[in-house]
C-alpha cells in the first residue's frame, strides 16, 4: 500500500466515514434483512425470493412447514456474520431436507432453531427476532470449482455512489461453507476495472492456490461483473447508505441478487486488495456526476491505475504479465533472451528441447514420471535450468519438450513464480 496511513482502521471507518455518512435510519434498515429487502424489492433491485416469515410463537406453532420448496434458507432477521443461518440444499430418497453434508434437517431441528432465532439468541444485544426462509441461491457453473460447499459472494464497498473496493469470497471446507472470512472463508481481491481477481488472503495470509483442488486464484473472471458494480450502487442509492457494504451472490439462472447491506462493512477487504481503503474513499468524496454509470467508469479509470502501484508498494513482489521476456543462462554462463509464458495452471517450468540444446543445457538429470498427456502418462526428461525473471536469478529443474509448433519457447510454472504476482488481464 501506498502508506501506512492510508489503510482504514475501525475508529476512522467509524468517525470519517459511518457516522457522517449514513443517518440513523438507513443503519436501522441495514441492520435488518427484511426492511433492507422491502426497500431494494421497491426500488426494482433484485432480491432472493422470500418464501415465509415468522414473527413470534404463534406463528411457528401453526406453521405450514410442507408449503416451504424442496431447498431454501432459513435466516435470523437481524444477525451479523453468518450467525444462525440454516441452508437447505433439497430432500434426500426418504424425502427429507437435507444441508450440504448431506445431514439431514428434521422439522424437530428447524423447529428448535427458530426458536432460538425468536428468542434473540443470534440477534445483537440478544433481544427477540424474526425468523425468514428465502430463495437459495445456486451457484453460478464458473465459480463451483472455487467453492467448497456453499456459495460464493462478491462484496462491494461503495462510497458517495461510487464503487471503490471489491473482493469474492469464497467458501472453503474450513468455513462449513460459509463465505465469512473470520470462520476461515477466502477473500480475494478484484481489479474493479475488469472484474478480474488479483491476490487472497485466508486467516489474513496470502494465498495463490485453493488448498481442495491447487487451482489459481487469481485470474477468475466475475460474471455479470458490471451488472454488479450498477446493483452495488442503486442498492447503495435506494437505502440511503453512503458508505456501504454491498454482498451480492450470482443465480445460475436469475443473475446478479443482492444478499445483504452492511452498514459497517468489515476491513479485510484491504488486504485481500493489498490495497488501502482510506485514499480510496478521499478520491471520490464529494464527487458530483449526473449518473451511476458515469460513477462506475470514473471509478474504473481511477482504481485500476492505482492496483498494480499498491500491490507491489505492500508487498514488495513485482507482478508478472501473461507474457515476459527472461534472460536465460547458457551452459557458459552467457545470456539468452526468451519470451516465455506465465503459467500458474502449470507446475513446472518447460523449455523447448531445440532451444536447450543450443545453449547446451538439454543434458537430463532425471526424468518426470509424472507428466499426464493427451496419450496417457509420459515420461520427460528434466534439465537444470537457470534463467534472470525480472532481477531475481532463479535457478530450477525444467521439463524438456517439443514446443517448436507452440508459440512461447518457454512456459514458467507456478513452482518458479513464489515471490510474484501475475496479472492475468497484462498481456506485457
Amino acid at each position: 500500500m501506498k502508506k501506512w496511513k492510508d489503510i482504514l482502521g475501525m475508529n476512522a471507518r467509524m468517525i470519517e466515514y459511518i457516522a457522517k455518512a449514513n443517518s440513523r435510519e438507513s443503519i436501522r434498515i441495514a441492520n435488518n434483512k427484511l426492511a433492507t429487502k422491502k426497500v431494494l424489492q421497491k426500488n426494482g433491485i433484485p432480491t432472493p425470493r422470500l418464501f415465509a416469515t415468522i414473527r413470534k410463537k404463534s406463528e411457528l406453532k401453526n406453521f405450514r412447514w410442507a408449503k416451504l420448496p424442496p431447498s431454501f434458507v432459513l435466516k435470523p432477521n437481524s444477525s451479523s456474520g453468518g450467525g444462525g443461518i440454516i441452508v437447505i440444499f433439497g430432500r434426500n430418497k426418504k424425502g427429507n431436507w437435507v444441508k450440504a453434508n448431506k445431514s439431514e434437517a428434521l422439522i424437530p431441528e428447524l423447529r428448535g432453531h427458530v426458536l432460538d432465532i425468536l428468542d434473540g439468541n443470534f440477534s445483537k444485544g440478544n433481544v427477540p427476532d424474526t425468523a425468514f426462509f428465502e430463495q437459495r441461491v445456486m451457484i453460478y457453473a464458473s465459480l463451483k470449482p472455487y467453492s467448497v460447499k456453499g456459495i460464493p459472494d462478491i462484496r462491494v464497498i461503495v462510497y458517495n455512489q461510487v464503487p471503490v473496493m471489491a473482493m469474492l469470497r469464497l467458501p472453503t471446507e474450513e468455513s462449513g461453507g460459509r463465505a465469512n472470512l473470520h470462520m476461515g472463508g477466502i477473500g480475494v481481491g478484484i481489479d474493479l476495472a475488469t472484474g478480474i481477481t488479483t491476490t487472497a488472503v485466508q486467516h489474513s495470509q496470502s494465498i495463490d492456490i485453493l488448498h481442495h483442488n491447487r487451482l489459481p486464484i487469481a485470474g477468475i473472471q466475475i460474471p455479470h461483473w458490471d451488472n454488479i458494480l450498477l446493483l452495488a450502487c442503486r442498492a447503495s442509492l435506494a437505502c440511503g447508505l453512503n458508505y456501504v457494504g454491498v454482498d451480492i451472490a450470482i443465480d445460475r439462472e436469475d443473475g446478479p441478487l443482492i444478499l445483504e447491506v452492511n452498514a459497517r462493512p468489515g476491513l479485510d477487504i484491504q488486504f485481500a486488495n493489498l490495497a488501502p481503503l482510506k485514499s480510496r474513499l478521499q478520491r471520490v468524496e464529494g464527487l458530483k456526476l449526473k449518473s451511476i454509470e458515469k460513477k462506475i467508469q470514473l471509478a474504473k479509470n481511477l482504481f485500476d491505475e492505482e492496483l498494480e502501484h499498491d500491490i507491489e508498494e505492500i508487498s514488495g513482489h513485482s507482478i508478472l504479465a501473461i507474457e515476459e521476456q527472461i534472460i536465460v543462462f547458457d551452459r557458459e554462463g552467457k545470456q539468452f533472451p526468451i519470451l516465455a509464458k506465465v503459467d500458474t495452471g502449470a507446475y513446472r517450468t518447460a523449455i523447448d528441447e531445440n532451444i536447450a540444446r543450443k545453449l547446451g543445457i538439454d543434458k537430463p538429470i532425471l526424468a518426470d514420471k509424472d507428466i499426464q498427456g493427451a496419450l496417457g502418462k509420459q515420461t520427460r526428461p528434466i534439465v537444470a535450468l537457470s534463467f534472470l525473471l525480472r532481477t531475481r536469478r532463479i535457478t530450477t529443474e525444467a521439463s524438456l519438450i517439443d514446443r517448436s509448433h507452440m508459440k512461447y519457447d518457454m512456459i514458467l510454472g507456478r513452482r518458479d513464480l513464489k515471490g510474484f504476482f501475475v496479472n492475468p488481464n497484462k498481456l506485457r
